[in-house]
């Protein structure tokens, strides 16, 4: 167990947690979510003991130990990528080596083999006869296959260095799991066997991830970093998210009765209840929902920005035709003989192997890069507004403008009454208000200048929407309300994105580009994952 008892810390005058207490226990995994700037992964690094709070403390039951996902890529350079993951269990790596050096010694004298016979107790009883080979394992079902195992992590991928840290962390069954967005540059396979893993696991785990569907798949509780305060909530996000909204609603009907208001809570407790019985972490969820009281379930004090889309006009009958097109990067071929035509009702999901294939695919169609053969032709009644994976040139060149001046430029010929309540409009969706909306493009954070990109879409009142990567850099809160507004959108909609959430509830139609052309399939985006690795399996 981890007990957080009055932890307070602050950096000069802004206070990021006030007396928190808290406890983490076993058996259940805690995602820890809150806007960005919040503190998740500073609370993180206060229970692993890496930074110390103003006040209060953090204890941890004797004898347990914990593990940390480790952020820096470059510390294990010199280490091969199977000790790099041995290392992850500090104890088991320290006994290792004494006996090691002892076995090594010239004059072996009586109290070397007394030591020695120690040493091998205590490595026998850590599993250390099989570490090797459970490394191995574990690294091997994380895609690092055997023929890198005896490699320098400075001899390999950034991507493939994120795995064999992931294998450090989970190395020898933690009594404590600590995870930093553990999903980061991981393929869908091998989070689903993330997924699986941690649902099977039997000690604490706290995690922050911006990947709802992870956190769905893996948490019994949520705990959420608000106003400098840390609450934990019975249920995985979509639990937490749902009802406080339900909560919220709630409070806001004062006409409706106590008993009425009682009994829609317990009927959505119920159903939640029994869908936790379908997944993952179907006993502990379950159980924990079980014991939930109605006091639990609260309002959320979030603020949502409101992403709303306007069609100034519906799309017409020709909205995209794309015929063999083609293109290739220094002559590696991300797609050739591409063609496809968009309907009315699509909201297509874009994936490739290789994302830099869906990246120029968008550039091209958005008339932003050439393709090597082929064409592609827009239809006469659409209006586009597209989100880029990198919008840098947008803000490069203007980083003098404020907010309101910045967005101005971007106001369509078909609007003409352009005056501060309107420009304020738009940006106070995306919850740029007061004084914020004078602040210089050029300090923008990541996640603001995707509400800034997404402001600028929305002025566009587009029939359709064009997203890469849309959630890059966004908090939960503007990720739940993008998917939500994307999933109501009645116009078209062409989305990549690494959110499986996102992806499976706004996307009717998948096309995969390939190097042999598209594969198209009417189809929801889980039911492309399945028969994907359906199809993987049957080539084993």
């Amino acid at each position: 167990m981890i007990t957080v008892n009055n932890v307070t810390l602050s950096f000069g005058k802004r206070v990021l947690f006030d007396e928190v207490n808290l406890s983490f226990s076993k058996g259940n995994c805690y995602g820890v979510i809150g806007a960005n700037g919040a503190g998740k992964s500073t609370f993180l690094k206060i229970l692993s003991g890496e930074i110390e709070p103003n006040k209060g403390s953090v204890d941890v039951t004797p004898g347990e130990r914990m593990a940390v996902l480790k952020q820096n890529h470059f510390e294990f350079d010199e280490c091969t990528v199977l000790n790099t993951v041995l290392m992850g269990h500090t104890k088991l790596w320290e006994v290792m080596h004494e006996r090691d050096a002892i076995y090594a010694k010239a004059d072996f004298t009586e109290e070397d083999g007394i030591r020695a016979g120690e040493l091998e107790g205590e490595f026998g009883e850590m599993g250390g006869y099989t570490a090797e080979s459970d490394a191995a394992t574990l690294l091997s079902e994380l895609g690092v296959k055997e023929d890198v195992h005896s490699l320098l992590m400075k001899d390999i991928s950034g991507a493939m260095k994120v795995r064999v840290l992931l294998a450090q962390a989970l190395f020898g069954n933690p009594d404590i799991l600590i995870l930093d967005e553990p999903t980061n540059n991981l393929d869908v396979v091998t989070i689903s066997w993330l997924e699986n893993f941690l649902a099977d696991y039997e000690n604490i785990v706290i995690v922050v991830s911006h990947d709802r569907h992870f956190l769905d798949s893996v948490c019994t509780h949520v705990a959420d970093v608000d106003r400098q305060k840390i609450k934990i909530y019975t249920g995985n996000y979509t639990f937490w998210y749902e009802s406080s909204q339900l909560a919220a609603r709630q409070l806001s009907d004062k006409n409706k009765k106590m008993e009425e208001k009682r009994k829609d809570l317990m009927e959505f407790i119920a159903r939640f209840s029994a869908n936790a019985s379908k997944s993952k972490q179907a006993t502990s969820r379950k159980k924990a929902l079980e014991k939930l009281v109605i006091e639990d379930i609260t309002p959320s004090n979030r603020k949502y920005p409101g992403i709303i889309f306007k069609q100034q006009r519906e799309v017409g009958n020709q909205i995209l035709n794309v015929e063999k097109l083609s293109k290739s990067i220094e002559g590696k071929p991300l797609f050739s003989n591409i063609s496809f035509t968009v309907n009315k009702g699509d909201k297509i999901a874009i994936v490739a192997d290789d994302h830099l294939a869906i990246t120029a695919f968008f550039e091209i169609i958005n008339g932003e890069m050439a393709a090597d053969s082929g064409k592609y032709e827009w239809g006469g009644t659409v209006t586009k507004a597209y989100l880029p994976n990198d919008n840098s040139k947008y803000f490069a060149e203007q980083g003098n403008l404020n907010l309101m001046d910045w967005l101005r430029q971007y106001v369509p010929p078909h609007v003409t009454d352009v005056d501060e309540p309107f420009l304020r409009g738009f940006l106070g969706k995306m919850l740029f208000t007061g004084d914020e909306i004078m602040k210089k493009t050029g300090v923008l954070s990541g996640g603001e200048k995707v509400r800034c990109m997404v402001s600028r879409m929305m002025l566009q009142d587009p029939n359709v929407v064009i997203l890469d990567e849309p959630t890059n850099h966004l908090d939960l809160e503007s990720i739940q309300s993008f998917n939500e507004s994307m999933s109501n959108f009645t116009g078209i909609v062409l989305l990549s994105s690494h959110d499986h959430t996102f992806m499976q509830t706004v996307a009717n139609r998948i096309i995969e580009l390939t190097p042999n052309g598209a594969i198209d399939k009417l189809m929801t985006f889980d039911e492309y994952l399945e028969k994907k690795q359906a199809n993987k399996l049957q080539l084993v």
